[in-house]
């Protein structure tokens, strides 16, 4: 089984790792930890170093239990919920974590909201975690 955990480094996708890592262990699954990027221009080199570091983080989260985990910073000129659905349907990924945060109705439709375009988009279950 794969899963897929969408991460950002908040307290909401770190969440999403402790319940992906709950469902990895029951599951023996392997555990794709990815975090999208629309651009990755010279301006964007520190957000970069950043996200990979904290990437490893979370590889090393998984590894701790022996849960086989992949990471992948995808800078592929998408948008992050669009991106994230991609690789679920490239890498046929069986279930999809993400971490959600309150939003107004006028913050959705400004900003628009990545979670809802993965739980409406995905080839496979989501599960939202607070």
């Amino acid at each position: 089984m794969k899963m897929m955990v969408g991460y950002d480094g908040s307290n909401s996708s770190k969440e999403a790792l402790r319940v992906a890592k709950m469902h990895a262990n029951a599951f023996n699954a392997k555990v794709h930890v990815v975090h999208s990027m629309e651009s990755g221009t010279d301006s964007q080199r520190e957000n970069i170093k950043a996200m990979e570091k904290a990437l490893e983080w979370a590889k090393s989260y998984f590894e701790k239990e022996n849960i086989p985990c992949d990471t992948h910073l995808l800078i592929r000129g998408l948008a992050p919920g669009e991106d994230l659905v991609v690789f679920a349907k490239e890498k046929t990924i069986d279930a999809v974590f993400v971490g959600i945060k309150r939003r107004s109705r006028v913050g959705k439709i400004l900003m628009g909201s990545n979670a809802q375009y993965i739980i409406l988009n995905a080839p496979c279950p989501v599960i939202s975690v607070k």
